[in-house]
């Protein structure tokens, strides 16, 4: 059964950066489609990026595009989240997903993925 780690949130300062990883374990993410989700206090969860396994397409939500990147490490069954110049509303706590989705070129939701980690916190402060 396919279990999902998050790790690497933490405490930044606005304009810092920050990787998190999804590892994966009980079998390959290879042929599973990740998504990266976060859910701040009294928002709902949003999709912050996807990538499919099918054509490798990607989404990224647009306030993230150009700051944040997702990539597969197939060594170390691992995804990663890049984060880069951070902002407090980043705050949250992110949540990787898998599933099994074709494309990502129409976006992706919560409803896509059938597998959760239990999520990492990322707080964005001076």
């Amino acid at each position: 059964q396919l279990q999902l780690v998050e790790s690497g949130g933490g405490l930044v300062q606005p304009g810092g950066s920050l990787r998190l990883s999804c590892t994966a374990s009980g079998s390959s993410l290879d042929i599973y489609s990740i998504g990266w989700f976060r859910q701040a206090p009294g928002k709902e969860r949003e999709a912050v990026t996807c990538i499919s396994s099918s054509d490798g397409s990607k989404y990224y939500e647009d306030s993230v595009k150009g700051r944040f990147s997702i990539s597969r490490d197939y060594a170390k069954n691992t995804v990663h989240l890049q984060m880069n110049s951070l902002k407090p509303e980043d705050t949250a706590v992110y949540y990787c997903a898998a599933g099994f989705v074709f494309t990502m070129l129409g976006g992706c939701t919560d409803t896509d993925f059938g597998s959760w980690g239990q999520g990492t916190q990322v707080t964005v402060s001076s």
